[in-house]
């Protein structure tokens, strides 16, 4: 068992976008990199940290008078298109005000929760989700069901859109095609029955689709505390295991998050992010406990991470993505509350750097959820809360 406490590094290197980061953790001090104009991350030569520029061209303004709601997942497809998966729900009477009876404004109308755009940033596609009812002032929902608060979405190797959600009673994962037709659920709408159910989910929140084995990781989750997996197809039951490979126990008191505590013997809710890694790897982002775990697909331990873990609230491992060198040099996580963008040497877990910060201008992130990475090695990230929008940033150096 390996564990490596992940701190900044003091004589390494830090990326800040441009207006300055805030302290690297409360009470201490910037980091040592500059900002470029435009909102360049830069990171030092001597380590070649891939750097990033914020593109505040993408996406286009969308087309129909649509408006985001909280943007809760998104990903890259097999021709290097962003799907995202937004909550119309989130939207308030002002900002959706063209839907209401009467209208009191012009501007603006829902969009689908499902949305697909172009490395020019059009909408190629968009559909799914709830549509707002102006006539019993509610929202109307699928016949077949829908999460009531949508929860990430991954797209596979066959280009096939999975979606989770973490409402109360969103214990499933939907399986669609590009155009939205349904092709499997796994779970049970309205029940859950703990972290050893092999038929039952509890609020999933994240997927991925090994093409090696046709086989789905399910970061169960919210309501559960394990990772769960299932053939793609069938959906079939496969295997599960908690933290550090163990059998997930649901009784274990966890408590408050405490900053002087040795990492916790179990997932902290919720078990929000799994990625694989090109060399076989499981991720596992436990966003509570500030820490990634990394696992063999058979559920045997190989290490863990933890990062800034002065971390009290809401936790700082939210998403996660890989380089798109072959080596997969670095890992970027999510952090939503500290609002930004850890860059991690895959090869020990070791923080190098990070960009962003709180903020609502180009490059800043208000609650960053989550962000994925295309071919060219751009990321792509997406925002809840009051966010409720995705950004592109550009690959300007890398190693």
């Amino acid at each position: 068992m390996s564990l490596r406490f992940i701190g900044i590094l003091t004589s390494g290197i830090a990326l800040s976008l441009i207006g300055g980061c805030a302290p690297d953790a409360p009470g201490g001090t910037a980091g040592t990199g500059v900002a470029s104009a435009l909102g360049t991350a830069v990171a030092a030569a001597s380590d070649q940290v891939p750097a990033y520029q914020v593109d505040a061209s993408w996406p286009k303004p969308l087309p129909n008078d649509w408006i985001l709601g909280q943007v809760a997942g998104i990903a890259v497809d097999s021709q290097d298109h962003i799907w995202i998966i937004q909550r119309p729900r989130t939207l308030t009477a002002h900002e959706a005000g063209a839907v209401q009876n009467p209208p009191p404004t012009d501007c603006c109308v829902p969009a689908p929760s499902i949305m697909e755009f172009s490395q020019e940033g059009d909408v190629l596609r968009a559909w799914g989700g709830p549509v707002w009812n102006q006539d019993t002032a509610e929202w109307d929902t699928p016949a077949d069901g829908w999460p009531e608060q949508e929860h990430g979405i991954f797209v596979d190797h066959e280009d096939n859109i999975w979606i989770g959600g973490n409402g109360a009673n969103d214990h499933v994962v939907l399986k669609y095609s590009p155009d939205g037709e349904r092709l499997l659920m796994l779970g049970h709408w309205n029940e859950t029955r703990g972290s050893n159910d092999p038929d039952h989910l509890g609020r999933p929140a994240d997927v991925y689709v090994d093409p090696e084995t046709n086989e789905v990781y399910v970061a169960d989750g919210y309501g559960n505390r394990r990772v769960i997996i299932f053939d793609a197809d069938s959906g079939e039951y496969k295997r599960h295991w908690g933290a550090y490979g163990n059998v997930p126990d649901d009784s274990i008191e966890l408590g408050d998050y405490d900053v002087n505590a040795d990492p916790h013997e179990s997932f902290r809710s919720p078990v929000h992010a799994v990625r694989i890694s090109n060399d076989g790897l499981v991720y596992i982002a436990d966003r509570a406990g500030n820490r990634l775990q990394v696992f063999n697909k058979d559920g045997s331990f190989v290490e863990e991470g933890l990062f800034a873990a002065w971390t009290s609230v809401q936790g700082s491992a939210w998403d996660i993505e890989f380089s798109n060198d072959a080596e997969q040099t670095w890992v970027f996580v999510a952090d939503g509350a500290n609002m930004k963008i850890w860059i991690l040497r895959r090869d020990g877990l070791e923080v190098v750097g990070s960009f962003g910060r709180g903020g609502r201008q180009a490059g800043q992130f208000n609650w960053v959820h989550n962000l994925t990475a295309d071919s060219n090695g751009n990321l792509y990230t997406a925002e809840v809360n009051t966010g409720k929008r995705i950004q592109r940033f550009r690959l300007i150096a890398a190693n």
